[in-house]
């Protein structure tokens, strides 16, 4: 078993590809046959496994979900941190904080087209940890 801690700086909302930090933490851990698990310790961002091709999926899914999780909202009540804060944790919840990857041969089971990604749901810039724990032979 093997843990492994990163940050990833974002730059306001959005989709960051954090594939190649999760595959080196994989590949450093030396497992070669297993399960990966990423974990984001945040409540206003998310991890997703998505398209990795055309930039469009991307800023549709981001498009896509500030559409359905609007800001100013005159429901919310936790409104301290910012317009942006509620919906985030909202889009948090709707999404994941977690997703698991078949480690095969030492190296993450991705499909052709797919990567790992942070979401980041706040609008300002900020430092993300994430966590990679890679358990198998």
């Amino acid at each position: 078993m093997s843990n492994h801690v990163f940050e990833k700086s974002v730059y306001g909302q959005g989709l960051y590809d954090i594939t190649f930090r999760v595959s080196s933490a994989v590949s450093d851990s030396g497992v070669q046959d297993g399960l990966a698990t990423v974990f984001i310790q945040h409540t206003s961002a998310s991890l997703l496994i998505q398209e990795n091709a055309d930039p469009a999926v991307r800023a549709d899914l981001q498009n896509w979900l500030s559409r359905l999780v609007t800001e100013n909202d005159s429901l919310y009540t936790h409104t301290e941190e910012g317009p942006d804060d509620m919906p985030a944790h909202i889009k948090g919840a709707l999404t994941t904080v977690q997703v698991a990857v078949p480690v095969m041969h030492g190296a993450l089971a991705l499909g052709t087209w797919q990567g790992i990604y942070l979401w980041e749901h706040r609008h300002s810039a900020r430092v993300r940890s994430i966590i990679v724990n890679v358990m198998g032979d």
